[in-house]
């Protein structure tokens, strides 16, 4: 039960973080990525904000043994860059261009009651749906050695 409130306390810290700071706003998303016009540079200033943070926070709870409410650090082990890892990342940077929304946004836009939000969420699901479906199916080939 301390894992699941832990988990919504941090998810609502996030979002309202997000919803404060104007990035559940597509338009000023998009108008980071408008150099030639309308350029807004609050976007870079948040990131930034969330690696003075993140960076410092990470060194200091990895040097524990565990962390509080679990009995080990569940960290990606994979470092090879592969066909899926590039095909996603170019999904969502093309996905995030063109709604202004990447997932960390879009959750709290619906909260705000943002319609566009909904809209890409729904598409965000349905990505993550025939993700999952097209790694299963190649897995399952490679198992049956047709490649």
């Amino acid at each position: 039960m301390a894992r699941i409130v832990s988990a919504l306390l941090i998810g609502l810290v996030f979002g309202a973080g997000i919803a404060l700071s104007g990035m559940a706003n597509p338009a000023k998303i998009l108008n980071f990525f408008d150099f030639a016009g309308a350029w807004d540079p609050s976007l870079a200033f948040v990131m930034a904000g969330a690696l003075a943070v993140t960076a410092p926070g990470y060194a200091l709870i990895l040097k524990r043994r565990a962390p509080a409410l679990d009995t080990g650090f569940h960290l990606p082990s994979g470092k090879g860059i592969d066909l899926p890892l590039i095909a996603g990342s170019a999904v969502f940077g093309i996905g995030w261009g063109i709604s202004g929304f990447c997932p960390g946004g879009a959750i709290p836009a619906l909260g705000l009651l943002e319609t566009d939000a909904v809209t890409f969420v729904a598409a965000m699901v349905a990505g993550i749906l025939v993700a999952r479906y097209l790694r299963n199916a190649t897995r399952a080939r490679t198992a049956t050695g047709a490649a």
